[in-house]
């Protein structure tokens, strides 16, 4: 029986990747540089790291020593201003509605930080709809690692096969098939370059889905 759903929060309530995208993309732009959309993805729903970390490939790309205060300074706020104008994304206020409606429980399980999440959240009107968020500081490993989805198991106090979790990055598909709960990929204009595999359920936006043919989808 469903008891709850669990949602990620950069990419799937509200698209913060394609405007960390595009501002990093205009950084590399002034110096001559592209970004892929295949190397950003490396870091979706996870978190930047030796594998890919912008500012350093730049100077590998460029072969020159770059001010990282002045290039994360301006990337970090055209990325914000993006964000300011971004609503949320389709079906998203709808399908929470519905499941506060018939009593479902409601969390986030974000690899980003609380201030950030809750800070959106809070801006869009929605934060008080979830019963649990758990956020980067609350385990000891971010997705793709399943931590943040077990800690927000027992936060819920439901069981793996009464929850389901809408994912749109491959990191987070990893996460929650570790976790072993059923999860459902809604990718975004970034992740749906990604590979994710073919056996889970995907949809274009959560707007495609309602409570009643949820089921149908697991």
């Amino acid at each position: 029986m469903l008891k709850a759903l669990i949602f990620d929060f950069d990419g799937l309530i509200l698209d913060t990747e394609t405007p960390e995208f595009t501002a990093l993309n205009e950084a590399y732009a002034e110096f001559g540089q592209t970004l892929s959309i295949e190397t950003f993805g490396l870091a979706v729903g996870s978190q930047y790291d030796l594998e890919f970390e912008p500012f350093s490939r730049l100077e590998e790309l460029t072969g020159r020593k770059l001010d990282a205060g002045a290039f994360w300074q301006k990337a970090h706020q055209r990325r914000l201003d993006l964000i300011e104008q971004s609503p949320l994304l389709p079906g998203v206020e709808n399908l929470i509605r519905a499941a506060r409606a018939r009593g479902l429980k409601l969390a986030v399980a974000s690899s980003s930080p609380h201030d950030w999440v809750e800070g959106h959240l809070k801006r869009h009107q929605m934060l008080d709809f979830f019963d649990v968020i758990k956020c980067k500081e609350d385990v000891p490993n971010i997705k793709p690692a399943p931590d943040l989805f077990l800690a927000t198991l027992r936060a819920l106090d439901v069981a793996a096969d009464e929850a389901v979790i809408f994912e749109d990055s491959l990191n987070g598909v990893i996460a929650a098939q570790k976790a072993g709960i059923p999860v459902i990929v809604v990718p975004n204009p970034i992740t749906e370059h990604m590979h994710v595999e073919t056996k889970t359920p995907r949809l274009n936006s959560l707007a495609e889905i309602s409570l009643d043919d949820l089921a149908g989808k697991l």
